[in-house]
């Protein structure tokens, strides 16, 4: 189990218009089961409960805040640039998983759609920072602060973490905004990245935006 909070260098305030929000993959093929078979299975309850009752919620609140101090928002999600998917990686095409361009399960959840301002950033890897010009993107908004929450805890938001943290970035994991298929993965996780990231919660995380200067 992962305790909070969570004692890091990198717990420092947020400095306004150098902060910056990143959702990872919170979108309608991972999240709603019409899509995603596995999710009408018994062993997905766990995730469906914490999504639908925390991490969607958690989510919407970190959006509204930060679109009220008018700082950034990039949302990143898995889709092919092409129809048929020849540009996936390799680990994208062995694992049989392709959103093609444009398609209705590669769309962000309704509860988190992008507004027109806001960046959207397909991949075909698990690491952002792999497969999109995120860095050059952060770059130039002159981000220091990067704030990540999403899907999957122990997966793509894992490689968001560490490779934001190598690339200099000050990272903030939101815990109770994340969610992958076990309490036990989870943790885990948390246990595993902790030493590149701070860890802490949604609350703690509006609190430090209300002390913001616009």
């Amino acid at each position: 189990m992962f305790s909070l909070p969570h004692r890091s260098p990198r717990d420092l305030p947020f400095a306004t218009d150098h902060t910056a929000l990143l959702l990872v993959d919170m979108q309608r093929a991972w999240l709603e089961p019409q899509f995603d078979p596995h999710l009408s299975e018994p062993d997905a309850e766990y995730f469906l409960q914490r999504t639908r009752k925390q991490v969607v919620p958690n989510q919407q609140r970190l959006l509204g805040a930060f679109r009220r101090v008018q700082q950034n928002v990039l949302h990143t999600i898995i889709e092919s640039l092409t129809a048929d998917g020849r540009d996936r990686s390799l680990d994208h095409k062995l694992s049989d998983m392709h959103l093609p361009k444009g398609s209705v399960q590669a769309q962000v959840i309704a509860e988190l759609t992008p507004t027109e301002n806001e960046i959207v950033l397909p991949k075909t890897s698990s690491g952002v920072f792999n497969s999109t010009n995120i860095d050059y993107v952060l770059r130039n908004l002159q981000t220091r602060h990067l704030i990540i929450a999403g899907i999957v805890t122990d997966q793509c938001v894992d490689m968001a973490v560490r490779d934001a943290a190598d690339r200099g970035y000050l990272v903030t994991l939101v815990e109770d905004a994340c969610a992958t298929y076990t309490a036990e993965r989870h943790h885990a996780c948390l246990n595993a990245i902790k030493g590149y990231c701070w860890i802490t919660d949604t609350d703690t995380v509006l609190g430090r935006l209300q002390e913001m200067q616009p």
